[in-house]
């Protein structure tokens, strides 16, 4: 029996073309093909032989086939071999499965199938490219840099890694239309972030809060998502408006918290740089009524460092108008400094500092605050692991009437989760997160510990 070779999609066949176009080549040569020479027949996952014929004889027969047309048997081959023992036989089945829905613009089933591939071998750095093209063609630029970050992390031979380089430069989706949406069930141990005190001293009298006012339990269901559009003006210059939502709906309405944002911006891409202005008004509303409406304005900077880091830049400036208390009415300044960076293949970390000042009418309620956010993730095989932890401090310029001191806090919050792609259906896959949440306040009304469990589904890949 003939030793099969491993296989190698970090051979990038396709990067003598032009970075706009590159990778776009099978991984392998058909000569090339791991264990596509030996005399075996091949063997399907029950143990019987399943044609008679070699891999090599099928995948000759598929490649036969998808020429002249035949995508639907092509993709039948391949998928069958896709489930063969061999890995390296199945890998360069998904592999070529995965190039021929793409050219067929099938991009969520070839994005499912490059993934099945990176479960298995995350170094395959030619595979993850693949799956970063796919991403730039269903609009998601963001994941795109992502994989070809975890890429490079990998480690490229240098001639390629200067062609990847430049594939990074130019990536930009055009997709002229787009959104995403994310579905989870959540039980929360505090439906309405409120204290469990049963009275608060205030400079007058002991304050006694009703049953609504303090902290509740209850099973909502989350919901948030985007759509945009996307209008070309220039190569590197485009018109991008977009909706996007935010909303946790309970069996006690008078809960329901929902929020929106309509905004229109400019999108200006250059080799490293991305720069991303817009203006347009945000609103929320609480327990079905109106709670805040904020005109907006804001800018966002992100810049490749190196191969394998991202830092991203944002400030925003709104004047927000609170409809159930004016005092509040006021300035919101907010900046955040953040950097993301590839360790592996299949991992990564990014940290935050950010920083917010709320001016207000009434200066017991402006505030300046600031803090820090550390995550990471790790794929381990079919499932991705991930935490977060953050840590904010605000104090108020002014003591609140009529609490006793002036509002001084921490706010401390931790989450971990994972997404199972063992289970894919129509290309997402169930993700849990677990979040513990502790706001440290010297007003009571402020002091609070929350405990919420989000069972969700998410895009597989």
């Amino acid at each position: 029996m003939k030793r099969r070779r491993p296989l190698r999609p970090d051979l990038l066949s396709g990067l003598a073309l032009p970075a706009a176009a590159a990778i776009g080549q099978p991984a392998l040569a058909q000569d090339q093909a791991p264990g596509l020479t030996g005399p075996e027949p091949h063997i399907a996952p029950d143990g019987k032989a399943l044609t008679g014929l070699t891999a090599a004889q099928l995948f000759d027969i598929a490649d036969q086939a998808q020429v002249a047309g035949r995508i639907d048997d092509a993709e039948a081959i391949y998928t069958s071999l896709s489930h063969d023992p061999d890995v390296q036989v199945r890998s360069e089945a998904r592999f070529r499965l995965g190039m021929m829905m793409a050219q067929a613009k099938r991009y969520t089933y070839s994005g499912l199938v490059f993934r099945a591939i990176l479960d298995e071998q995350p170094d395959a750095a030619r595979v993850r490219l693949e799956l970063a093209r796919v991403m730039v063609a269903l609009g998601d630029d963001a994941g795109a840099r992502q994989q070809i970050r975890q890429a490079q992390a990998s480690g490229l031979p240098p001639d390629v890694a200067q062609v990847v380089d430049r594939f990074a430069s130019a990536l930009r989706s055009t997709k002229t239309f787009g959104g995403n949406i994310e579905f989870a069930m959540a039980p929360d141990s505090n439906v309405n972030r409120a204290t469990d005190a049963k009275q608060l001293d205030t400079v007058i009298a002991p304050l006694t809060l009703s049953e609504d006012a303090r902290a509740k339990s209850g099973l909502g269901a989350h919901v948030t998502g985007q759509v945009y559009a996307r209008v070309s003006l220039t190569k590197r210059l485009s018109i991008v408006p977009r909706l996007s939502g935010d909303g946790t709906f309970y069996r006690k309405s008078q809960f329901n918290d929902v929020s929106g944002s309509a905004l229109i911006g400019l999108e200006w891409s250059s080799g490293k740089d991305r720069l991303l202005p817009s203006v347009g008004v945000t609103w929320r509303t609480y327990g079905g009524d109106p709670y805040a409406r904020t005109l907006t304005a804001d800018v966002r900077w992100t810049r490749r460092i190196g191969l394998r880091a991202q830092s991203d830049v944002g400030f925003s400036y709104g004047r927000t108008d609170y409809r159930r208390n004016s005092l509040q009415d006021g300035n919101l300044f907010r900046l955040n400094v953040g950097i993301e960076r590839a360790l592996t293949a299949r991992s990564g970390v990014g940290v935050t500092l950010g920083a917010m000042r709320q001016t207000a009418r009434d200066p017991g309620y402006a505030t300046a605050s600031g803090g820090l956010t550390v995550l990471g993730w790790r794929d381990m095989g079919k499932t991705t692991v991930f935490a977060n932890a953050t840590a904010w401090r605000l104090e108020s310029d002014k003591r609140m009437f009529p609490f006793t001191d002036r509002r001084k806090e921490w706010f401390l919050r931790g989450t971990v989760g994972a997404t199972f792609r063992q289970v894919k259906v129509a290309g997402f896959s169930p993700v849990v997160r677990v979040a513990y949440e502790r706001n440290i306040s010297t007003v009571g009304l402020y002091d609070y510990r929350r405990t919420t469990v989000d069972f969700g589904i998410t895009r597989a890949f």
